[in-house]
């Protein structure tokens, strides 16, 4: 009789390691496993990358050929200005109307309830804070349906103010509107009337890896303490934030703002913006406050003005006079990273795309490409849909189509089924993979 020939022991362990190996990704495509460890893998390769190459330290360096071509031409384009005027393209009279009568005195403390508190998910802060406002307003759901909606893909670092709105409007009885150029009195005037407002804000602090972009719920303001209650979807509920916080912070992102409503209060919210109800000339007044705030502030602050400046501009379709101030911008932001690193709001660029509308179309493809490029080489997760489609338009502006359609195909992997990526290799024949 035969001895049953036994099987070698690293046959079996090399068996049980494949298995092990399987199980491990079909556990890491469970929606479970994602929530809760997906955040700390991202964080721990970004940590890897960041320690080898550290992103604070680079800057963007526009053409310097181009960059003076621009300034010669907007100079000559330029009238001399008179004595105390605001210089620059395209600046703008304010438009606030002269009032005729007093208006109501606000309330000094406001806070409005009913909001539904909810803990962001990895990659969530966009959906999560519209879970919360839509939730003041009777709306059953929560960060998840927001999240297949607007960012299919969990690793998506960012979800623009326009996704958020058209979410609302297409899916939802309410609707939703987003304005820039914000202040404080407007924002107590709209929580007193009984409207909690979602900001775009800076957000930094000890233990977090820079500066960053997020998303708060205003829910209330005291004036005796000077301060807003904000629902945090990162921190807490009720996070307290001081006027000179929110000011600072809310400059980063232009003071953008995003007001969700019932259809039956929709006269009762464009009264209380005023002339800022019509978005052109919301853009108008918002550039006029950048270009203030330019010759009020320094450093970084400065730095957030032209920038600022450049994104009305580029929504005034003035596509020059923005290149021009995203250039002033990116001067400045080379200096914040040679003499102070940790300033540097290296990651601008993942949630604000106007330099590639104003380059673009300004017909600086090399512009384009090469900030499209650092601001993906900078990411340790590279997806940002935006920048491989920018990049792509620039690719083929340049005569690379093949360079063009793989952009193109990257921003549908990484946003499946994103409109703009997709009309793209429709226009030129090429399928999304």
């Amino acid at each position: 009789m035969r001895t049953p020939r036994r099987r070698q022991p690293w046959l079996i362990a090399g068996s049980g390691l494949i298995l092990m190996l399987v199980a491990l990704a079909l556990a890491w495509q469970l929606p479970f496993v994602q929530d809760h460890l997906g955040w700390r893998v991202s964080e721990l390769r970004a940590s890897i990358k960041y320690a080898i190459h550290p992103p604070e330290e680079a800057a963007f360096t526009p053409n310097p050929t181009l960059v003076a071509m621009v300034q010669s031409t907007l100079a000559a384009m330029t009238p001399t200005p008179t004595v105390g005027a605001t210089p620059g393209p395209t600046a703008v009279p304010s438009s606030t109307p002269t009032p005729t009568t007093e208006p109501t005195p606000l309330p000094t403390k406001v806070a409005l309830t009913g909001i539904i508190h909810e803990y962001q998910k990895w990659n969530n802060c966009g959906p999560a804070n519209l879970a919360m406002a839509l939730s003041f307003w009777g709306w059953q759901g929560d960060q998840r349906p927001v999240a297949a909606y607007v960012k299919p893909n969990p690793r998506d670092k960012n979800v623009m103010p326009y996704e958020l709105v058209d979410f609302v409007n297409s899916q939802t009885n309410l609707k939703a509107l987003v304005r820039v150029g914000g202040n404080l009195d407007l924002l107590k005037s709209l929580l007193a009337a009984g409207f909690p407002v979602i900001v775009e804000k800076g957000f930094e602090g000890p233990g977090f890896p820079g500066w960053m972009g997020h998303y708060e719920v205003v829910s209330g303001y005291d004036d005796s303490r000077q301060r807003f209650t904000v629902q945090d979807s990162y921190i807490m509920p009720n996070l307290p934030i001081s006027y000179d916080d929110m000011q600072t912070y809310w400059r980063h992102f232009n003071y953008t703002y995003l007001v969700v409503y019932p259809p039956e209060r929709e006269s009762d919210l464009m009264q209380l913006l005023g002339p800022d109800a019509d978005e052109t000339t919301n853009f108008q007044r918002a550039a006029q406050k950048a270009s203030d705030e330019i010759f009020s502030s320094t450093g970084r602050q400065q730095f957030f003005a032209w920038f600022n400046r450049g994104s009305s501009l580029v929504d005034l379709k003035d596509y020059a006079g923005a290149a021009a101030a995203y250039d002033q911008a990116f001067t400045i932001q080379a200096q914040i990273a040679q003499t102070d690193p940790q300033a540097n709001p290296w990651r601008i660029l993942w949630y604000q795309t106007g330099p590639y509308f104003a380059y673009f179309y300004t017909g600086r493809t090399a512009d384009v490409i090469n900030l499209a490029t650092q601001t993906l080489s900078a990411m340790s997760e590279p997806i940002l849909e935006e920048s491989y489609y920018w990049r792509g338009l620039a690719r083929q502006a340049a005569g690379d189509l093949a360079g063009a359609i793989d952009d193109w195909r990257t921003a549908i992997r990484d946003h499946p089924d994103w409109a703009p990526a997709l009309q793209q290799l429709q226009r030129v024949g090429a399928s999304p993979g």
